[in-house]
C-alpha cells in the first residue's frame, strides 16, 4: 500500500494504491456528481456503479462535509480497479475519529464482487487510521448480509456484538506505521 499520492502533512492526502485498487479521496464535487449518477468526463464509471449504497454513503459525506469542513482523511473513498480504471464502488469513515476510533463502510457495485476488493479497501484504510493514531476501528452489517460480514473478518474484524437489526465489528490496530 502506498499512501499519499498527492498527500500532505498535514493528513489530508488524497489518495491510498493497493496492489489492485486506487482510493481516491473525494471531494464534494465529485460527491455531488455521485449522489446525481452524472459522470462527468473525467469519470470512468462501471456500469453499475454508483449503486444505491454509495448514493447514501456519499450523501452522508456530503452533509457531514456541509456541516463541518474538509473530512479528509477520514471521508469517503472511490474504490477504482488499476486493471481498467473503472469506478467499482466506495469506503470510508463515518465520521471524524473520536478517543481513539472511527467507524467505517464501504460498498462495492454487484459486478465487483466476490473478487476481495472491499478487504483489500478495508485493509489499507485500517492502516491508514493506524498511521494516524488510531487503536479501534468498528463497522456494522445487517444480519443477512453475509458476505460482508465475511469480507470484515477477512481483513481482521471480530465480531463484538449483535442485535435484532446489526452484527457489530472492530478491528484493533497496531498504533504507528507499519514496516512497508
Amino acid at each position: 500500500m502506498a499512501l499519499g499520492d498527492g498527500g500532505c502533512s498535514d493528513g489530508a492526502m488524497t489518495d491510498v494504491r493497493t496492489s489492485r485498487l486506487h482510493l481516491h479521496a473525494i471531494d464534494a464535487a465529485e460527491g455531488e456528481r455521485i449522489v446525481a449518477r452524472r459522470a462527468g468526463p473525467a469519470d470512468a464509471w462501471a456500469d453499475d456503479f454508483p449503486f444505491e449504497g454509495d448514493v447514501g454513503a456519499v450523501g452522508g459525506f456530503l452533509r457531514a462535509t456541509a456541516e463541518r469542513g474538509e473530512q479528509r482523511p477520514f471521508g469517503y473513498y472511490r474504490i477504482t480497479r488499476l486493471a481498467d480504471g473503472q469506478a467499482v464502488g466506495g469506503i470510508g469513515f463515518k465520521g471524524q475519529p473520536d478517543g481513539g476510533c472511527v467507524e467505517i463502510g464501504y460498498g462495492l457495485a454487484p459486478s465487483a464482487r466476490g473478487h476481495g476488493y472491499a478487504a483489500e479497501a478495508l485493509d489499507a484504510l485500517l492502516a491508514m487510521a493506524a498511521e494516524r493514531g488510531l487503536s479501534r476501528v468498528i463497522a456494522d452489517t445487517t444480519p443477512d448480509n453475509i458476505a460482508s460480514q465475511r469480507t470484515l473478518i477477512r481483513a481482521g474484524f471480530r465480531l463484538v456484538g449483535t442485535d435484532v437489526e446489526r452484527y457489530h465489528y472492530e478491528a484493533l490496530l497496531s498504533i504507528g506505521p507499519r514496516a512497508p
